[in-house]
């Protein structure tokens, strides 16, 4: 650990004040990085908007010391961003994050809550070996479950397709090409049929890191598109599925995870 501003992040374990978090809530979207610290967090305080990467320091209303950051798209974003929250003391993370579900029977509006991840990344190659295991903190899942229950959202749990692409890594061919590589053709209907329930972008890296690194990570999406239908993100039900997904995380810290 370090008393140095990081490059990436802008800020270092000084600027956390005498009592740091341990645990960061980790989004892409700097606005959701926002909206999650102002209407859910005490006393905010911005520490960095340094390359658009937002962070956050608060307090849960049990007064515990929390952030809330930015990984930026893609898991080469989130790898550095999280390499850097653990230098200043990071040692839980959960992603909150969007996602196309590949299930008929998981409908846009609910949430998935990932065991482990299908990691299909160039930056999880380097941080451990393809066959290395992506798996989730096995408590911070129970927790993120027990938490969906509680809040009586839609939610699933289970395997996560985490690719680097939105465009061809997850078939889609409604985008500037249409052609996609043999290797890609067909690729949604293998994983469907492997049980994997939806495509993200950054929680297999996560998962490998926090196996490497020594942290707890856990993830939970909201499900903004269905691919079994179509392509598209499905706008009208976008808020309901992040709000459910924040939610679910923040009661999970407060009430079934208490030792964080």
């Amino acid at each position: 650990m370090t008393n140095k501003r990081l490059y990436h992040i802008g800020f270092g374990q000084e600027d956390l004040g005498a009592s740091p978090p341990t645990i960061a809530l980790l989004s892409g979207d700097r606005d959701r990085a926002n909206f999650i610290a102002q209407n859910y967090l005490q006393d905010v305080r911005l520490l960095s908007q340094n390359r658009g990467l937002d962070s956050y320091l608060g307090y849960l209303p049990n007064n515990r010391p929390i952030l809330s950051a930015t990984s930026g798209m893609g898991a080469p974003s989130l790898s550095i961003v999280v390499n850097e929250l653990v230098q200043v003391g990071i040692r839980q993370i959960i992603r909150i994050g969007t996602s196309g579900s590949i299930q008929p029977h998981i409908p846009v509006g609910s949430i998935v809550i990932s065991s482990a991840a299908l990691c299909r990344q160039g930056a999880a190659n380097d941080i451990a070996p393809m066959e290395y295991p992506a798996v989730a903190d096995p408590f911070l899942t129970v927790a993120l479950v027990q938490a969906a229950q509680a809040l009586k959202f839609e939610h699933y749990l289970g395997i996560t397709a985490s690719v680097d692409t939105f465009y061809e890594g997850q078939e889609r061919t409604d985008s500037a090409n249409p052609d996609l590589m043999r290797s890609l053709r067909g690729i949604t209907e293998e994983y469907r049929r492997l049980n994997i329930l939806n495509y993200e972008m950054e929680c297999g890296t996560l998962f490998k890191m926090a196996g490497v690194y020594k942290f707890a990570a856990g993830a939970v999406c909201g499900v903004v598109a269905q691919r079994t239908v179509d392509e598209k993100v499905v706008l009208e039900q976008k808020e309901v599925a992040v709000k459910n997904a924040i939610a679910t995380a923040i009661h999970a810290v407060m009430n079934y995870f208490p030792s964080l």
